[in-house]
């Protein structure tokens, strides 16, 4: 996998790329590890014996003879090899000139520890710069960083302690990447049971950013799933490119993004120079890709757990068990909100059932077995498999286990016996559940990892976990042929040129939406004018609506600029003298049988480039705030998936014996909407037809409003 070094300081259109290109492998997975500084440089050296790093170990300092008992040179130009992988904790300065003595000596990549650069301004940014120049392609993390551990190969380029230990020779596990060193060091001490195969502390990510490591990452067999901390995403056409290898590779994504409120954006780009762009467009973005987006650390944790068990989940049909009515209450209560479907159990699961349980046990899904069988494998092990009957996709066991040291209780390892047993039986994915998270003990943990089965910790963030891996199983198909984002088109000229509803109604039209049949009048005289508009509502045919026409005319409901259903020449004079200021008029068709409205809007982002918001539009816009967001290009059936998400779809789809909308002329017009904004790239500002009416047979643009770049 190459790459290529790119500046995280950037605006709207522009790339810095260095012209050298090199490979993260020696990086990521070094056989020799040379350190520079002090008391950081001695950390990482203890953290690598630690560890059981195996290779080569080596330290520069100007003066000292060793460090931690590694034997000093001066530089970079003594080493005895070209390192692998380099831990730089010197000043910003210095780092500078050290990198380029390593890539000089033939380095594979370094860890830049120091601050003091983009992350504090210009001047920081400069020399931010002047380090990527210096590295000369040679790739590094950071500044700004903390480093990498990888667990595999027991590498730790790590200034501090961690929490985890090196995994097998034959092990497998997830990777984490963020942009915050500390949340990567408070992960390596989970107690989540999850099997950390890398986690890596990005910082400035001046060189290496998420697509970088994502890339690297997900080509390594042993990295299950990859989770994401991210602050903020310097290149997102890159980003999105390399999470479609990643789940096609077979290695699914999970993001945690932070920095979504005003006070949360601040301190993000103030932490890592990384700007945070809108909570709505990095929705949109993970929804296109198939990342599931958490809320949080522990439901980050155990969406990694559930798919390093299996991988994503063919859909969110669960059977879930308990011997307690009242946590089976919660699981469906939990499930229910979050998504998940409790099918019924079918004939030959309650055949199974009954035959296990006998018949004083009420049957169902979520089912509480009650205890008439504890302890008792084979019985257990035939209720759990009567269970994966029924049309499921994952079988969750709620079980907490409790804590004797030195003795064994009887039941619950029975339990998690059978369990193993049942899944292996009927082949049917499988999760244990604590209803706390500290209920999982290690031993168990293990034992459940083993053999397949997840062992998950906490009921809520469990059934989120579940939801998540559905999402990412649903999405499969359709990340394998979207369309790639593209980089943002630079803006055009810098004059905001508004176009009038006629003028922005005509351009639509050109590119296939359907607009009101209208005609514009401008007599200079009042008299005239309305003697043009009644000439026109005739030839377009009783009832018009009668509306002002200006470029800066925006909210015309509220400037009682126009009046509708308008069924005679009275009404139409009516409505001419409230619109004696404006000289120009539109007379359109009064649209009929409406079913719904929707607004369709696009703008711009210079690190997103042009999105399409769908959603319930006309006067109630913003008080609804129902609306969903799609990343351009798109096609027809993300459109269709993107109309269903909304609350207000049922007025679509015939609500209460109501007409159902032609749902194909509504996608066929926003299409057509996203195929204007497309060719308008490099000038469209911002987009809106509010309201879309839509009727039974068609969908139809009864305003629109479109500002443009010019270089006038």
């Amino acid at each position: 996998m190459s790459w290529a070094c790119k500046s995280c300081m950037r605006s709207e259109g522009e790339l810095t790329t260095h012209p050298e290109r090199s490979s993260l492998q020696r990086l990521l997975r070094p056989r020799s590890i040379a350190v520079a500084g002090g008391l950081e440089a001695a950390e990482v050296l203890r953290q690598c014996q630690r560890i059981g790093f195996d290779g080569e170990l080596y330290a520069i300092h100007p003066s000292r003879e060793s460090i931690e008992g590694v034997r000093c040179v001066r530089s970079a130009a003594e080493l005895p090899v070209a390192p692998d992988a380099c831990f730089v904790a010197v000043r910003a300065e210095a780092t500078v000139a050290l990198v380029a003595d390593l890539a000089a000596r033939g380095a594979g990549g370094a860890v830049c520890y120091a601050s003091g650069f983009a992350e504090v301004g210009e001047a920081g940014a400069d020399l931010q710069r002047q380090l990527l120049d210096a590295a000369r392609g040679m790739p590094f993390l950071g500044p700004n960083c903390y480093g990498l551990l990888n667990y595999l190969d027991g590498a730790a380029l790590w200034p501090d302690r961690h929490g985890c230990e090196r995994l097998p020779v034959d092990g497998r596990g997830v990777a984490v990447l963020t942009q915050s060193g500390n949340i990567a060091l408070n992960l390596t001490m989970q107690r989540r049971h999850l099997p950390l195969a890398c986690v890596a502390a990005l910082g400035n990510a001046a060189c290496t950013d998420f697509h970088h490591l994502i890339d690297a990452l997900s080509s390594d067999s042993r990295i299950t799933a990859i989770g994401l901390h991210i602050e903020g995403l310097g290149d997102v056409a890159a980003f999105a490119a390399a999470a479609q290898r990643a789940l096609a590779r077979g290695v699914p994504l999970v993001a945690l993004k932070t920095g979504n409120s005003a006070l949360g954006a601040q301190l993000a780009a103030s932490h890592t120079s990384a700007l945070a762009g809108p909570a709505a467009l990095y929705a949109a973005l993970f929804d296109r890709l198939g990342i599931a987006q958490v809320d949080d650390l522990a439901e980050l944790l155990e969406t990694l757990k559930l798919l390093h068990a299996g991988g994503a989940l063919a859909g969110r049909r669960v059977g879930a068990l308990s011997c307690s009515g009242g946590e089976a209450s919660l699981m469906a209560d939990l499930g229910e909100a979050a998504g998940l479907v409790y099918p019924p159990l079918g004939d030959i699961a309650e055949i199974r059932l009954h035959a296990a349980l006998g018949p004083k046990v009420p049957l169902g899904n979520p089912l509480d077995y009650h205890t008439y069988i504890w302890g008792n494998v084979p019985a257990l092990t035939d209720c759990f498999a009567g269970l994966m009957e029924a049309p499921i996709d994952l079988a969750l066991l709620v079980l907490d286990f409790p804590f004797h040291e030195g003795d064994r209780p009887i039941g619950w390892d029975e339990s998690l016996d059978a369990f193993i047993a049942a899944c292996a039986r009927r082949g049917c994915r499988g999760a244990i559940v604590s209803s706390l998270p500290e209920l999982m003990p290690a031993a168990q943990a293990a034992r459940l990892q083993a053999a397949g089965v997840a062992a998950m910790q906490g009921l809520r963030d469990s059934v989120a976990a579940v939801r998540s891996a559905a999402f990412i199983g649903e999405r499969l198909p359709a990340v394998a042929s979207m369309l790639p984002l593209h980089a943002p088109v630079p803006l055009v000229g810098v004059t905001i040129h508004p176009l009038d509803e006629a003028s922005a109604k005509q351009a639509l039209s050109e590119h296939g939406v359907q607009v009101p049949l209208g005609r514009v009048v401008d007599a200079p005289l009042l008299g005239d004018r309305v003697s043009q508009a009644l000439s026109a509502a005739t030839a377009i045919g009783w009832p018009v609506v009668l509306k002002a026409v200006a470029s800066d005319l925006a909210h015309k409901t509220e400037q009682q600029a126009v009046h509708l259903n308008l069924r005679n020449a009275d009404q139409l004079r009516a409505a001419a003298d409230k619109l004696a200021g404006f000289d120009r008029w539109l007379v359109e068709e009064m649209v009929a049988g409406a079913v719904a409205e929707l607004i369709v809007g696009v703008t711009r982002d210079p690190q997103f480039g042009t999105s399409l918001t769908i959603g319930a539009g006309g006067v109630m816009v913003e008080l609804l705030a129902d609306s969903v967001t799609l990343l351009l290009p798109t096609n027809a059936s993300e459109i269709e998936r993107a109309l269903r998400r909304l609350k207000c779809f049922p007025l679509l789809d015939g609500f209460r014996g109501r007409p159902r909308a032609d749902l194909q002329a509504v996608v066929h017009s926003v299409l057509a909407i996203a195929a204007y904004a497309e060719s308008q790239a490099s000038r469209l500002i911002e987009l809106d037809v509010n309201p879309l009416i839509v009727t039974a047979n068609d969908a139809i643009a009864a305003d629109a409003l479109i500002r443009l770049a010019s270089v006038d």
